[in-house]
This record gives structure tokens, C-alpha cells and sequence, in this order.
């Protein structure tokens, strides 16, 4: 399962975002004592196309797609060089798939900011510095490494170009998500797990005072957020929190106080599924409904292999219904026959974002 992880400065507000998202309780103070093991939780992506089909087919089991976040210990200033929990934090990272970077934006004088001043510009830089240093340690490693070959075989020298190369681009301060590599090395890479080559999502942590907006730092944070390709949600932490554990009637009128047209959870939860390049297919019946995730770009073979390695191993073809047609004409299969909506596919067919799929095989 892909899991996001979740950094940001010690007392930027981490496990509260965790405890919007998961509403898993836990428990929000620094980590202290030398504890290091991140707080996890698997959550069900927010999808009502999936709610709807449920409605309809109402099966013994609906299984939504899943999730998983985890809540890392904050991140310190030179943790690259050992500072606060320094590599044990860095290793937790990089077991992540994408990274919700949350940036603290309240003031509060009884939470003291570790840099003393809120600068939500300056935390993100810090964290990203550290990430960037990190990286930049791997590859100077191996480098070091392939130097002291006497006779690198080709794929040592390809290896060597590439590393540096990716070396150079770190030297001016930008991540390596921000670079462009083939296939070929993209797998070359992969085993690093460098930092700065995942997708990242910014999350800026409010409190209820800043419901109107006006904060002189939003529109660097926004411009950031163009600049560098980074996804950004604004959230309401603490307060959002508070209100989950409400009765459903005063939650509404919470958020209708803040000006909160959906919860905060629901919209990071879908903005980090997306940050990690998935998609949605179904597959439906008495028995169960159930939302399977998959990379963007898959096909229908693989789409079979999600459900199980024999249907792709007989796979024949593919039923296919996107979900749009199919509560457009009423969730009729006999409807969207007749229109040409329901089709058979074969094994190169592109997977679309909401497909309704049966898979026929022979094995």
C-alpha cells in the first residue's frame, strides 16, 4: 500500500493534521524521550461515486480504496547532520511514497515556534534544505564509491553521469522532483529513495483567526506552491480536530462559522491520493463493491492484476462502463449496451479515473 508521509518542524502542528485526516487520537505533544516509531493509520479515500454504487448495489461488503498516512517525527534544523532525531527521522521519510509537508501559519504563545517567529516562507525552506542535504549525502556516497573503481563497467559510467547530474541540480537548492529523467533512469534511480524526488503536497496549518485570509504571507506561499509544482491545502488543524468530535448537525454550523464549505480531511485526503498519481476503477456485484487503485496510465491487463494475478494471467477481455455513462442511464448495463457505453476492451486498453469494470478470463 503507498502511504504519504507527513514533515514539518517540530510544533508545526503534524499530529493534528494526522488526527483530521485519520481520526485516529493521536496523542498531540513533541515527540519526546527519545520515541522515533511514526504514528500510522490506513484511511478510505473520499470518493461518492463509490457512496453512490454502494447505495445501488447495497452488497454484503463495500471495501473503499485505501490510503495510508504517517505522522514522522518534526523535522529539525541540521537534522542532516545528526541534529534532533537526524537520521532515524530521514530513514522514516524516505519508506514514504509522497511527503504532506505541514507549515505552521498560527501563532500561539503557548506553543512556542522553534524558530521563535512564524515565517511559513522560512519553515518550508528549512525542511527543504534538510531534504535537499540528504540527498545530496547519498549521492556524494556513491560517488565516492564508483571513484574508487579501477574498470566501472558501462552502466557504472551511466550511473556516474547521472548522479551527477543530479548532484549539480541539488547544488542550486531545487529538488530533484523539478528534473526530468527517462524511464530507464528513473529505474536507476529508484533504489536511492532520494527525498526530493517525491511528490510533495504543502499544507498550511491555520488557526480560527485567520478564517477572513489577509495574511501578508499567503500569496509567497501561493506563488511557491506555482513555481515548484507543489500541490497546497489550506487547514484548519487544531480547530478542525476540535469539531470531528461534534454530533454531524453542529460540525455544519462550525464550518459554516470558519467558512468551511468541506472538511479539511476529505480535501487533503483526495489532494494526497492524487499527489501519489493513482486512479480509481470498480468493480461491483451483490457480493461486494469495491474501489481499486492503480498508477495513472495503467492498462486493462494490469487492472486485472490488481484483482488478482490469475485474472491476468487468463485475461480475455475487459467490460468496461465509465462510471459517468453509467449513472447517466440509470446504472442500467443493458442501457449503456444499446449506446454503445459498455464495452469490451482488450489487454492494452487504457484505464480511465472511474471505470466500472468486469474482467472475463480463462485460466
Amino acid at each position: 500500500m503507498l502511504s504519504c508521509g507527513i514533515v514539518g518542524l517540530p510544533l508545526s502542528g503534524k499530529s493534528t493534521v494526522f488526527n483530521v485526516i485519520t481520526r485516529a487520537g493521536a496523542e498531540v505533544k513533541p515527540y519526546a524521550g527519545g520515541k522515533t516509531d511514526p504514528n500510522r493509520a490506513v484511511v478510505s479515500v473520499p470518493d461518492p461515486r463509490f457512496d453512490r454504487l454502494v447505495e445501488i448495489w447495497q452488497p454484503k461488503k463495500a471495501t473503499p480504496a485505501p490510503v495510508e498516512f504517517v505522522d514522522l517525527a518534526g523535522l529539525s534544523r541540521d537534522a542532516s547532520k545528526g541534529a534532533g532525531l537526524g537520521n532515524s527521522f530521514l530513514s522514516f521519510v524516505a519508506n514514504s511514497d509522497a511527503l504532506v509537508h505541514v507549515v505552521r501559519c498560527f501563532d500561539n504563545p503557548d506553543v512556542p515556534h522553534p524558530e521563535e517567529t512564524v515565517d511559513p516562507l522560512r519553515d518550508w525552506n528549512i525542511v527543504e534544505t534538510e531534504l535537499i542535504l540528504r540527498d545530496l549525502s547519498v549521492i556524494e556516497n556513491r560517488l565516492s564509491k564508483l571513484a574508487d573503481k579501477k574498470k566501472p563497467s558501462p552502466e557504472e559510467q551511466a550511473e556516474k553521469l547521472l548522479l551527477e547530474r543530479c548532484r549539480d541540480h541539488l547544488f542550486e537548492e531545487r529538488p530533484l522532483r523539478e528534473m526530468t529523467f527517462t524511464p530507464e533512469e528513473e529505474r536507476s534511480l529508484r533504489g536511492f529513495t532520494f527525498l526530493t524526488l517525491k511528490p510533495e503536497l504543502v499544507v498550511l496549518n491555520l488557526d480560527e483567526s485567520q478564517a477572513g485570509g489577509g495574511m501578508l504571507w499567503l500569496e509567497d506561499m501561493k506563488g511557491l506552491a506555482s513555481e515548484r509544482g507543489l500541490g497546497l491545502v489550506s487547514l484548519f488543524g487544531r480547530m478542525e480536530m476540535e469539531i470531528s468530535d461534534l454530533p454531524t448537525e453542529e460540525q455544519a454550523e462550525f464550518m459554516a462559522d470558519l467558512g468551511i464549505t468541506e472538511p479539511g480531511r476529505e480535501r487533503l485526503i483526495r489532494e494526497a491520493f492524487s499527489l501519489l498519481g493513482l486512479i480509481c476503477f470498480f468493480t461491483i456485484g451483490k457480493d461486494e463493491v469495491k474501489s481499486w487503485t492503480l498508477p495513472d496510465g495503467s492498462n486493462a491487463v494490469e487492472a486485472a492484476g490488481a484483482i488478482h494475478s490469475d485474472l491476468a494471467r487468463g485475461f480475455i477481455r475487459a467490460q468496461v462502463v465509465h462510471y459517468d455513462d453509467f449513472e447517466a442511464n440509470g446504472f442500467s448495463n443493458a442501457q449503456c449496451r444499446e449506446k454503445g457505453l459498455l464495452r469490451l476492451e482488450g489487454k492494452e486498453y487504457p484505464v480511465r479515473d472511474g471505470d466500472v469494470i468486469e474482467i472475463r478470463f480463462n485460466v
